[in-house]
């Protein structure tokens, strides 16, 4: 389990070096889904990105292990459905593996050019209050939990709609339905509402 403390702080060290190259990123994954009222276990902090791997991803990596980070650089093909993944981390345990790690989790893959709800939840993203971090809205995170498409996904989002009852589900239908692929969105925010209701 991450040390919160250590890995928000490291997130807003990486989020800085990534602004400073001209890169926007947000929170999501599980540090998302946590601001917005469901905690669950996670090994590491995920911040989206929708840049070119190839001009921004290594210019961020150099950057960071400059300033005493480690980093590792995985880059994508044409079948990937991401953009690359930059993985950093300021410690290690005792076995030498890296602790309170942080992804940045690109979008824009230019082998592999597809439509993806990250460049709109970056934009939109808020400002995560005591940090210098930002956080994607409900609305978006489910968009890209819905594009990401496994059962985790889905699940998460039936978690996060439970523990939301006041959310606008015409704005999160607006903004994920190009991303409902296989038509689940529906069903999903009924399994919160039956879910909900077990708990009364």
């Amino acid at each position: 389990m991450l040390d919160p403390a250590a890995s928000i702080a490291l997130a807003e060290q990486v989020a800085d070096a990534a602004r400073r190259i001209g890169v926007d990123t947000a929170l999501i994954g599980a540090a998302a889904l946590a601001v917005h009222r469901y905690t669950r276990g996670t090994e590491d902090i995920d911040l989206a990105a929708d840049v070119d791997p190839h001009e921004k991803l290594g210019a961020l990596k150099k950057m960071l292990d400059s300033a005493g980070l480690h980093s590792r650089l995985r880059m994508p093909d044409a079948e990937d459905p991401l953009g690359g993944v930059l993985v950093v981390w300021a410690t290690v345990d005792e076995d030498g593996e890296p602790t309170d790690i942080v992804e940045v989790v690109n979008f824009y893959n230019p082998e592999r050019i597809v439509s993806t709800p990250a460049s709109a939840a970056i934009a939109r993203a808020g400002a995560l209050p005591g940090t210098s971090l930002r956080c994607v809205t409900i609305e978006d995170l489910i968009a890209l939990k819905l594009y990401a498409g496994g059962l985790g996904d889905h699940a998460d989002i039936v978690q996060l709609l439970a523990r939301n009852r006041e959310a606008d589900l015409e704005a999160i239908r607006e903004v994920a339905a190009r991303f409902d692929v296989g038509g689940q969105l529906d069903a999903l925010i009924e399994q919160a509402a039956a879910y909900w209701a077990r708990r009364l």
